[in-house]
């Protein structure tokens, strides 16, 4: 997605945009795919191939996981970056081509240079620009939109709703799978509901960590009222939670406001209950610690 959102904001934005997966092609075939071939250069070659860097000339060519070209073909790479020019398998007429080259890799290619996995000189040649693209687990406020932009590939516009909950589990979710793992919780998703609305127990069991887990039953000596339970559960939570209040907001369900407005509460609740502790405490004529 970014590499064609490069291509179509550039000039070359009216030339092809070629994309090449390198993980997916042996020595030798992908060098015909890159390069293409003459006639008769190999076994079933039957007829000429136009090679995909001859293809992209005028536009961009995408190199997906450059980092698995084998340094075989990396001395190739390199000359046609260098010099522009290139040879079909079993040909002998140097060619020319003109494009703009798009590399991605999850690989540390560095680290790769530092080993002797990957050339130095290539390396330097193609990291002209490099753009770091952080993964979903570090763009938590993204999930949201992401997941809403999917819903409506999924099923169209307005069709699915995510339950606020369930928005809050995916936020903290790493999705380690990035989007294409959204993609699959959310399709997954959308086949278990029969409302239309999404809700935490149709997310898998990995989005949901507290699941599996038997929660003790609550031990209550008298009926209590809701708002206390609420209090004390309020008040644990703020204890616990290891975040700032919108996280918290998240993690229950609720909008920053309506956290912040029952915080509020609690603080008022429990000012109160001190202030009458002191004056409890002076009419008996004790002292209390400020």
């Amino acid at each position: 997605l970014v590499a064609s959102a490069v291509h179509e904001q550039s000039e070359r934005g009216g030339g092809p945009l070629v994309p090449v997966d390198c993980s997916g092609l042996n020595e030798g075939l992908f060098e015909s795919e890159l390069f293409g071939h003459e006639r008769g250069s190999f076994t079933g070659a039957f007829a000429r191939k136009h090679g995909l860097v001859e293809t992209a000339s005028g536009g961009t060519l995408f190199l997906d996981e450059v980092g698995d070209i084998s340094l075989a073909l990396q001395v190739k790479l390199l000359r046609l970056l260098e010099t522009g020019m290139f040879r079909r398998v079993g040909g002998v007429d140097p060619m020319r081509t003109n494009f703009r080259l798009i590399c991605a890799t999850l690989r540390d290619l560095k680290s790769m240079v530092e080993r002797g996995e990957f050339r130095s000189d290539l390396y330097y040649r193609i990291s002209a620009f490099p753009i770091t693209i952080p993964p979903l687990r570090d763009r938590e406020d993204d999930v949201e939109l992401l997941a809403r932009s999917l819903l409506e590939r999924i099923g169209g516009p307005g069709r699915w709703e995510l339950a606020p909950e369930t928005l809050a589990l995916l936020r903290m979710y790493p999705f380690p799978g990035n989007v294409r793992e959204l993609l699959h919780v959310l399709e997954r998703a959308s086949i278990l509901t029969e409302n239309h609305r999404i809700l935490p127990e149709h997310l898998p069991d990995e989005c949901v960590p507290d699941r599996n887990r038997r929660s003790p039953a609550p031990r209550f000596s008298q009926v209590t009222p809701l708002r206390d339970v609420e209090v004390d559960y309020l008040r644990w939570a703020v204890r616990h939670f290891e975040g700032d209040n919108a996280s918290l907001a998240r993690r229950l369900g609720i909008c920053e406001r309506t956290l912040y407005r029952k915080l509020s509460r609690l603080r008022q609740r429990e000012l109160r209950t001190t202030v009458g502790a002191d004056l409890a405490a002076e009419a008996n004529g004790e002292a209390r610690p400020s």
